[in-house]
């Protein structure tokens, strides 16, 4: 088992991603737009799920719990990320969801706004909600600074009227980029680079040392005017030496995209017969000049939470949305239930024949929200074996099933072996 002090980060290399293709194994079907979305008071879009400490899906009193940033559905679809509030929905079968309200009153976190994060159910019934502060609340125009940060002290009830979570919570900003592991947004800037990020943090608690780790987004470090080199995305780490949740201390970065892509977004960890699953979505846009991939799902394997990672089918590709709906889901999340792992998502661009993202900003504003999803995407399940992943059926919109719930091998869809480990001289795994 490799020591933090011991591990050098991996790496996601051009050569890897020179070869990005789409394959049978790795393209999710097509989305059509649901009879009824989650909500239609808010926009929807990355969610995540109150867990437990070994990364199971929390049960309380029946009900699970999801978390979405969100933005009224009023507000035009491209502007939803300046207004985005973490809520809450709960539900007792995974396929119905109730809402439940925002997770922190109005004004009480950090930032002006709040991004993705994830959940943490304790052993004693704590509720910590780890996530994004982004900008900050006293600046008269919207700023991209981002903190990671923590609301601690929630709890969780229920009665004959549905489920609630709340405070009081103290809030604390649990660390920031230091310019030398991790690129603060002042370094960027000077250095004309991509999008800024230091965000996403995940809570993860390794099944093999029993240790508490965070993991998030970031960017290393540069002091090379290269363009190619501004594309400096990383999957950074941090650890509690107490297992405190609230106590953490970032370490250098376990894998890092550098030429390759600019945002490793939401990254997190599914551990599967002793090997580390890990799991990153990345877009279309964010790849290094010379370099084309896809608003996808990407993934890496190892040994242990500090690598080294190899990436998944070769190239690192996982899920992609298909060739004619290129924007279709985003924001991917998976998590291991049974023998399979599950993938959720959000329903996002659809039927735009041949635009781009920056197109749909011209469409007529009636356009614009026909054509966004804001809403669960069908669940997607995913056969995994050593470091070969395939797509093998898909469930509802937004379902979660508990990890009791057996599933139904699909017989609709049928893929050809790709000779992966694990995999028998029939392509079954």
């Amino acid at each position: 088992m490799s020591r933090p002090d011991e591990y050098r980060r991996s790496k996601w290399t051009r050569d890897h991603a020179s070869r990005l293709r789409r394959t049978p194994d790795t393209v999710a079907p097509i989305i059509y737009p649901p009879e009824r979305a989650i909500s239609e008071e808010y926009h929807l879009w990355d969610t995540w799920f109150l867990r437990e400490r070994d990364g199971s899906i929390a049960e309380v009193d029946g009900y699970r719990v999801a978390f979405s940033l969100s933005a009224s559905s009023s507000l035009l679809p491209g502007k939803r990320h300046d207004e985005a509030r973490i809520r809450y929905f709960y539900s007792t079968d995974g396929r119905e969801w109730t809402y439940g309200g925002p997770i922190f009153p109005e004004g009480e976190a950090f930032g002006s706004r709040q991004w993705a994060g994830s959940a943490l159910l304790d052993d004693d019934g704590t509720v910590y909600a780890y996530y994004t502060a982004a900008g900050h609340r006293d600046e008269p125009e919207l700023t991209y600074e981002q903190r990671i940060c923590v609301g601690a002290g929630g709890t969780v009830s229920t009665d004959e009227h549905g489920l609630a979570i709340d405070g009081p919570w103290e809030q604390s900003v649990l660390f920031e980029p230091d310019g030398v592991r991790y690129q603060t947004q002042e370094q960027s800037n000077r250095q004309n680079g991509p999008i800024y990020t230091f965000r996403d943090p995940w809570f993860f608690e390794d099944p093999a040392t029993g240790e508490s780790y965070l993991l998030f987004e970031g960017n290393t470090p540069i002091d090379d005017p290269d363009p190619e080199r501004t594309y400096n995305g990383c999957i950074g780490i941090a650890r509690s030496e107490t297992g405190d949740p609230t106590d953490w201390q970032p370490l250098d970065p376990i894998l890092d995209a550098e030429r390759v892509n600019q945002e490793l977004e939401r990254p997190h960890i599914v551990v599967r017969n002793g090997r580390y699953y890990l799991f990153t979505p990345s877009h279309l846009h964010t790849f290094a000049p010379g370099l084309s991939g896809f608003d996808a799902l990407y993934g890496f394997v190892a040994d242990s939470v500090f690598g080294p990672y190899e990436p998944l089918n070769e190239t690192g590709l996982v899920v992609a949305n298909p060739e004619n709906a290129p924007f279709q889901a985003y924001s991917w999340l998976a998590f291991s239930h049974g023998d399979e792992i599950l993938v959720t998502s959000f329903f996002n661009y659809f039927d735009l024949n041949g635009l781009s993202l920056d197109d749909v900003a011209l469409l007529p504003e009636p356009e614009q929200f026909r054509r966004f999803g804001g809403t669960y995407a069908p669940t997607l399940r995913l056969q995994v074996g050593g470091d070969r992943t395939r797509i093998w059926g898909e469930l509802d919109y937004g379902q979660i099933p508990l990890e009791r719930e057996s599933l139904t091998p699909p017989d609709h869809i049928r893929y050809r072996g790709s000779g992966g480990d694990g995999e028998d001289e029939d392509g079954n795994y």
